[in-house]
């Protein structure tokens, strides 16, 4: 009889712990049984006393503060990262450039950086001891800054790390004349002569968990290290006020802050933008998007390298007709405000948009789109449909852009310009509007779904493991492999990780498997 019992206790043990073996890295399942979970463990009384050992009770209280334990690094299932000041983006339309920004906080003591949001680059960067930096007063910026914009200064913060030029995300390695240097960097942008440069700093990105909606209170605060670009000098655009206090890249490469936060166990690898009517949105770190969205996956285009969010449209359609011969691939760019096709393309739609307008041509001074109109009324036209693989389709129902109003006239564009670019072209901000638009680089998928980007309508899911209570180390050189600073669509940085960064569920569903197995156990025990 003992024997068989042992037998069966292996068995049973065998079959629990089989499919854990995948988790050996983890912790959490290695020491379940140990004297730190037990220790742990209270009765409902609140005793110091444990129920008997392999009593049905035992079993139950040490699953359940496994769980506890669990959710204690994976927070509650509908959490994920936000900045410390929340998820909220703002816009102020042309002032801006039409794009959105959100407040970060950087470094110890914290300052606060109201940062541009751009899926088209990778660097996180800041104006920095300025050489040559937009003006960083409120009254300058109306009504987007409600308070002065701030400088960072490295020495001044306490967590502050100089990024050395023997580091494997030190793209300019080359330009260095020793390895124990300071890492520079020069990144330029698509808009003409418009770069941010200057040197590569660690430091802390501060962030707090989103859940239910609701912001966590101070304890559970992230402390997230991040590589920041010091921006002593801006030219064009950025000292026009495009992005006067900063801008978060947030593409593929791995010098991008998602790529950290992933990599750091701190989220699932994705995140989602929504941008609404009334110039406003959200930002979730670790959003996979919901069940019901449409997606289509990132393409490859150089050295097989995923050098941006690229995704490839099969056709156009004006409603319910499709154009022929309009297939390209775009980037997914929300630094850009505005769209843009390929010649081709962009001529066939604009003429057929046109051909549905009741209006007269005109020209207004400062306006560069080709079709622009003015009307006693706007016009209803036809949505733009791009249609991708799986009869899965992006619906833009207004494609017009009404930009003034006066004596009873309206004036309104096209605003979609030829890319210059053959075959390439970049859907912007202004056509991701009213969507919630999820870049899951853990599937390499971008994910869409009808949104009013209101907070209490947004529930994104479950957050990687990760610690809450100290700053995150960047990881090392062998953690890394060498990833370019993503400046523009055609330069851009290396293939993020495909491994998942979670098994959160599989590590709940092992824990289940595993008491089930222990009950079983029992009630085998019981039968001898």
């Amino acid at each position: 009889m003992v024997s068989r019992s042992a037998f069966l206790l292996f068995c049973v043990l065998f079959l629990a712990t089989e499919e854990t073996l995948a988790s050996l890295f983890s912790s959490r399942l290695i020491h379940r049984f140990s004297d730190e979970g037990r220790a742990s463990i209270k009765t409902p009384s609140s005793s110091d006393s444990l129920p008997k050992k392999q009593s049905l009770e035992y079993y139950r209280l040490l699953a359940e503060s496994d769980f506890r334990r669990q959710r204690m690094n994976l927070g509650a299932k509908v959490q994920s990262l936000v900045p410390s000041e929340g998820s909220k983006t703002i816009s102020s339309g042309n002032d801006f450039g039409w794009l959105h920004y959100t407040w970060i906080d950087i470094g110890t003591p914290s300052v606060s950086f109201l940062v541009a949001l751009d899926t088209g680059s990778n660097l996180l960067w800041i104006p920095c001891n300025c050489v040559q930096c937009a003006p960083l007063t409120s009254t300058y910026y109306s009504s987007l800054a409600t308070k002065d914009l701030n400088e960072y200064n490295p020495s001044s913060s306490s967590t502050s790390k100089v990024f050395l030029c023997s580091h494997k995300l030190c793209d300019s390695a080359s330009d260095c004349e020793s390895p124990k240097e300071q890492c520079p960097y020069t990144v330029n942008y698509l808009s003409g002569n418009t770069s941010s440069s200057g040197l590569l700093v660690e430091d802390i990105l501060h962030l707090t968990y989103n859940t239910n909606n609701r912001l966590m209170n101070g304890s559970s605060s992230v402390k997230a290290r991040v590589v920041i670009g010091c921006g002593k000098k801006q030219s064009g655009d950025y000292l026009d006020g495009v992005a006067p206090d900063g801008l978060m890249g947030l593409g593929p490469a791995e010098i991008s802050v998602p790529s950290f936060l992933s990599k750091a166990g701190l989220m699932r690898n994705s995140f989602s933008l929504c941008f609404d009517e009334e110039d406003s949105g959200r930002i979730y770190f670790g959003d996979m998007g919901p069940s019901i969205q449409q997606s289509t996956p990132f393409l490859q285009l150089d050295n097989n390298k995923y050098s941006g969010y690229i995704v490839g449209v099969e056709a156009c359609c004006i409603g319910n007709s499709c154009l022929k011969q309009t297939s390209f691939t775009t980037f997914i760019d929300s630094g850009q405000s505005f769209t843009y096709l390929p010649e081709e393309i962009y001529r066939k739609v604009a003429l057929e948009i046109d051909r549905h307008i009741n209006a007269t041509s005109k020209n207004f001074e400062g306006v560069s789109w080709e079709y622009c109109y003015e009307s006693s009324v706007e016009p209803k036209v036809p949505a733009i449909k791009l249609k991708f693989s799986y009869n899965n389709t992006f619906v833009i129902h207004k494609p017009l852009f009404v930009f003034q109003q006066s004596q009873g006239l309206v004036q309104f564009c096209l605003p979609i310009s030829p890319s210059g670019q053959e075959g390439i072209g970049s859907i912007g901000q202004n056509y991701m509007r009213g969507y919630r638009m999820v870049f899951d680089r853990e599937n390499m998928k971008l994910g869409w779904s009808p949104s009013k980007c209101q907070e209490d309508k947004i529930e994104p899911p479950q957050a990687s493991p990760g610690s809450t209570s100290s700053p995150n180390p960047l990881p090392t050189d062998e953690q890394q492999s060498r990833g370019g600073h993503a400046v523009s669509p055609a330069i851009a940085g290396k293939t993020p990780s495909k491994t998942p960064s979670s098994s959160s569920s599989y590590s709940f569903s092992s824990i289940m498997r595993l008491f089930n197995s222990l009950l079983l156990l029992h009630w085998l025990a019981s039968l001898m």
